[in-house]
């Protein structure tokens, strides 16, 4: 590299809307910044700046600023449309002033080139400004507008008439969770093509795995989004799954948008190139026996339940709810600890990670951080659910576990309200107070309906691949009086994060026995590689995750994201997925999920523990990184060769279905 080398400055723009954002966004802006020569890197969100600590300690450099609207919602896995919609409309009455601050900031800091993570107004405001944008992400905020128009009714839990001597959730809850009415059209067409309006404005497309269509680049599947998904099977149609599997390269792009009079033509093509997963770093200790037991111990778990060859761990983390504590009517050991030690588990450089902590609510959010305007969580049926049965009626036989096909479902008209419990407890990912339970089977096919990722028809087969198969009549039945199991057996303990150190204190008990509460700047990678399952809702930042590190995933669906059907085509082909039916999770009946699960992930598992951290997700991030910067080369010396009164050479078109392609 030649001395005059001129530093470039790169923006990035990242989405306020929870985890995944966060998460990649600093795997990302680290890699750039350990390239050599090293750039400027400005992050730029409605997201805290301890969310991104990992790349501001690389010299990131953070500005906090409202950059796009949110999805609200009342739970981790609900959505209320309608407030979604009045949030989208507030925030494009004032797009035109925001883009132009934007932009002017952008000339300010004499910026090279805007990423962005799924924000639009990056790419409006770089185009503007005369910069190149490339957009990084897996999916945009058009196609999860348009879904709001989806006719699949996300019902609220019912009351059960015949529970009229139980106590009712109070009206704030209910309040909380209005019923879901599917958004017109008509009404969401205008909104949603001004949203996209702006991310044609970008230049380049670094599609990340576990991706959905994206109609400002690609001309095919067009919007609206809920034409994409079978409502029968509430999969992804065929041809939608044959166009994610085509490379990127044979993609027909819509025309770029040009920049104004007042600057240069854009010097190279639109393109869209398939990316690498884009992870945060696990510390290679934590898959040796010392480090461990270090981990485990900075959270309280006794020397004793370290060996993974003994004891299995579930993770539970969706993201700051409401909670019932469960309670334990077998003990086979001494009850856990309530309080963590403060002692906090760190990132492979040995600094505290508060990036884990549940994401705070932006201001366009409404008011879902006060617990009152939580739904309550957890019913009677989690409080007294047991961690395991004594006679386990669900046989550990893998050939004897079976899954309910995608279309068997449990419908909303099932749901009864049952009532709150005493020990209301916030954790990640509460569910409501209003419980739905199982619908009433015939006897011996009462048993927790779990829903395997439905397999990834291949074009050779004529998408024609068949269901999961379940049997009713191998079922063993469940007794009346049983209690809901949250571990499959005595093997295993459950580590809750998000939450207080003191949660479980407030009613002077103990935690059960076999729960642990993680620290809450626990590091999440290295907490997950640890891990033999875990149970969340499905999110690119877990996701992405669970596949580095071999952990299997027993998620809680969101009916009204179209972000999960790409992450679970993803899954499918590149870890392990086990979908947990919202009914079970909300009685607390895990166990059979968890089991499913492991059974499924075990041998990737143990090979990976075997294999440790190989940084080969490291390799790839810097490769990406060390292309994106070549990029803006090519795109800079285009620009210098315009200006300069010579004719550019035409600009090859560089595409690759397995990476970034070569940039010469």
């Amino acid at each position: 590299m030649t001395n005059d080398y001129k530093r470039l400055t790169f923006v990035y723009y990242c989405s306020g809307h929870g985890y995944g954002h966060a998460t990649r966004v600093s795997a990302f802006a680290s890699h750039l910044l350990n390239h050599d020569p090293r750039p400027i890197v400005h992050i730029v969100s409605s997201a805290p700046r301890h969310v991104f600590s990992d790349s501001v300690a690389l010299g990131a450099l953070y500005r906090n600023t409202n950059i796009d609207p949110v999805i609200v919602q009342p739970l981790a896995y609900r959505v209320d449309r309608q407030k979604s919609v009045q949030v989208l409309h507030n925030f494009l009455r004032d797009k035109d002033g925001k883009v132009a601050d934007e932009s002017q900031w952008l000339r300010t800091v004499r910026a090279d080139c805007v990423l962005s993570d799924a924000a639009f107004l990056g790419c409006l405001a770089a185009n503007d400004a005369g910069i190149p944008s490339i957009l990084i992400t897996n999916f945009s905020f058009d196609s999860v507008y348009s879904y709001l128009s989806t006719p699949f009714i996300d019902e609220s839990p019912k009351q059960d008439p015949t529970l009229d001597a139980l106590v009712p959730p109070t009206a704030s809850s209910q309040e909380e969770l209005a019923p879901d009415v599917p958004i017109p059209l008509e009404e969401l067409r205008p909104l949603v093509d001004e949203i996209i309006s702006g991310y044609r404005c970008a230049d380049l497309l670094l599609r990340l795995p576990g991706a959905i269509p994206l109609p400002s680049f690609t001309v095919n599947p067009p919007l609206p989004s809920p034409e994409w998904v079978d409502v029968e099977t509430r999969t992804f149609k065929h041809s939608i799954i044959d166009h994610l599997s085509q490379p990127p390269s044979t993609y027909k792009l819509h025309p770029q948008v040009p920049f104004s009079r007042s600057f240069l033509p854009k010097p190279l093509p639109r393109e869209v190139r398939q990316a690498p997963l884009l992870v945060r770093p696990t510390d290679p200790e934590v898959y040796t026996p010392e480090g461990r037991s270090r981990l485990l111990s900075s959270i309280g778990v006794p020397a004793h339940l370290h060996n993974p060859d003994q004891t299995k761990i579930l993770i539970v983390s969706f993201g700051g709810q409401v909670f019932h504590k469960p309670h334990s009517r077998s003990h086979s050991r001494n009850p856990s600890k309530s309080a963590t030690p403060t002692a906090s588990h760190g990132s492979p450089n040995g600094s505290i990670h508060p990036s884990d902590h549940p994401l705070p609510l932006t201001e366009t959010q409404d008011s879902a951080t006060d617990p009152e305007g939580h739904a309550l969580a957890l019913s009677d049926a989690l409080k007294n659910a047991s961690l395991s049965h004594p006679d386990d009626p669900y046989p550990k036989s893998e050939g004897l576990l079976r899954v309910l096909p995608t279309h068997l479902t449990l419908e909303p008209e099932h749901h009864t309200i049952r009532p709150r419990g005493h020990s209301q407890l916030r954790v990640a990912g509460a569910p409501p107070a209003a419980v739905p339970t199982s619908p009433r089977l015939p006897s011996q096919a009462q048993m927790p309906a779990l829903v395997t990722i439905p397999p990834t028809p291949r074009p050779a087969d004529g998408f024609d691949a068949p269901e999961p198969g379940w049997n009713p009549a191998e079922a063993e039945e469940t007794g009346e009086g049983e209690e809901a199991s949250i571990l499959p057996d005595a093997s295993w303990i459950a580590i809750v994060c998000g939450v207080p150190k003191d949660w479980g204190r407030e009613d002077g008990e103990e935690l059960p026995e076999g729960f642990f509460v993680a620290p809450r700047d626990v590091y999440m990678p290295d907490l997950t590689a640890a891990a033999d399952v875990l149970l969340g809702k499905l999110g690119y930042g877990t996701v992405s995750e669970c596949v580095d590190a071999c952990t299997p995933f027993v998620y809680v669906p969101r009916p009204l994201f179209i972000e999960e059907h790409g992450l679970r085509l993803f899954l499918q082909c590149a870890g392990v997925g086990v979908e947990l039916a919202r009914a079970q999770y909300e009685q607390g009946e895990w166990a059979a999920a968890v089991e499913a699960a492991w059974l499924a992930g075990r041998e990737a598992k143990a090979r990976k523990r075997r294999e440790g951290e190989t940084g080969a997700r490291a390799r790839e991030g810097a490769k990406m990184a060390a292309e994106v910067v070549e990029w803006v080369a090519r795109w800079q010396e285009g620009v210098r060769r315009e200006g300069g009164g010579c004719v550019p050479a035409k600009a090859e078109r560089v595409g690759s279905s397995d990476g970034m392609g070569a940039l010469n």
